[in-house]
């Protein structure tokens, strides 16, 4: 019987040692956390996403509570959330308005010409990296679901050969904005309903042979926006600074269709 005992006694006894001396150092060396991190990690909506430029809700509360950034990175957290981090951590904080992505584009299969037949990896960065892309329109969506595949939660389909974005699930990441390579996709205040799909700097005659809705330079929109409207170069771009566009006369007045109303 002491062939087997004595060797269960020492392993024990082992084990036993080890366990006391792990929960010493545990409790003599441990660093202790400031309790704040926790309450500000419940605050925040635990997507995880990356938005605000840390690994995780967990990081950016640490950052937070260590005066590192401000709580206002968080492109999911509510205007009330952002509002009671700023009171746990005694700053005065101005929530923005919730932001949720959109693809400034709309040349679908059925608008806009696509030059040669692109048999490669699905993806938009290495369709782009064959000849510019196969879309006759060097500024427009390629349409290989590159921001579809890294949005977390789902919101991204392909209609048409055009990314469409769901704004009601969006949560604003900005991972998609990141992916496109052709920086086709922006942050807009949800609020805001009418824009201007087309990313194209090119002159109207061009347009118009690639697209049948793109931006040809008019100036018609620039001048009914109030302001809200103005040319880059030869592409009308909304300032999403300003008031939300209501004028719904841009869109029925817009040669290029390119105005459209969304949402």
């Amino acid at each position: 019987m002491n062939e087997w005992l004595t060797p269960i006694m020492w392993i024990g006894g082992i084990g036993a040692f080890c366990g006391g001396a792990l929960a010493l150092a545990a409790y003599y060396l441990s660093v202790p956390e400031d309790p704040r991190i926790e309450q500000v990690t419940n605050e925040l909506p635990g997507a995880n996403c990356g938005g605000c430029g840390f690994a995780g809700c967990a990081d950016y509360a640490k950052a937070l509570v260590e005066n590192k950034t401000s709580p206002d990175r968080c492109p999911v957290a509510s205007s009330a959330a952002v509002q009671a981090i700023g009171a746990l951590l005694g700053k005065a904080v101005v929530a923005s308005g919730r932001k949720v992505a959109l693809v400034l584009c709309g040349g679908c299969n059925t608008e806009a010409i696509r030059h040669f037949s692109y048999n490669g990896i699905t993806d938009c960065a290495a369709a782009a990296a064959i000849a510019g892309g196969d879309k006759a329109c060097s500024f427009g969506c390629l349409g290989y679901g590159s921001c579809l595949r890294v949005c977390p939660v789902n919101c991204i389909t392909m209609v048409d050969g055009v990314a469409k974005i769901d704004s009601s699930a969006c949560i604003g990441c900005g991972k998609c904005v990141a992916a496109c390579p052709r920086n086709l996709i922006q942050l807009v205040p949800e609020e805001a309903k009418i824009h201007v799909l087309c990313s194209s700097r090119d002159k109207g005659s061009v347009v118009r042979k690639v697209c049948g809705v793109g931006c040809i330079g008019c100036r018609i929109c620039v001048k009914l926006s109030d302001g809200a409207i103005s040319m880059d170069g030869f592409l009308a771009k909304v300032d999403y600074t300003k008031p939300p566009l209501t004028n719904e006369e841009l869109v029925e007045k817009c040669p290029g269709k390119c105005i459209r109303k969304v949402g």
